[in-house]
């Protein structure tokens, strides 16, 4: 059983983000979880959210044993960019993008594998 929790337009870089997301990827939830708790990166405080979030649904929806899950799959996609501007020397301007990721986080459960 795969049990999925998504969380869309988030206001950090896709590259920032997956570098968090290798580092879970694989584990069982409790190792998991702790990884992201100690982490002093700023996308660990988000996808902790997420996780904690498919754990919920594992939990609530699918009736599914806490224990036995892992990190099946967690990917950070691209999103939209949000376009600003900068004030520069001589009345110009420059582009500032803002980054914005779409986070998926798939639990499995190990017994269903196996």
């Amino acid at each position: 059983m795969e049990v999925a929790a998504k969380l869309k337009f988030v206001r950090i870089s896709a590259q920032k983000c997956r570098l968090v997301c290798d580092m879970v990827r694989g584990m069982p939830i409790e190792r998991a979880l702790d990884t992201l708790k100690f982490s002093k990166k700023r996308a660990a405080a988000v996808l902790k959210k997420v996780l904690d979030s498919a754990i919920a649904n594992a939990e609530n929806n699918n009736g599914a044993d806490i224990d036995e899950l892992k990190v099946a799959k967690i990917f950070a996609d691209q999103g939209p960019s949000y376009k600003r501007m900068m004030a520069r020397a001589k009345g110009r301007g420059s582009r500032i993008l803002k980054q914005t990721c779409h986070i998926t986080v798939v639990l499995s459960d190990e017994r269903s594998k196996g």
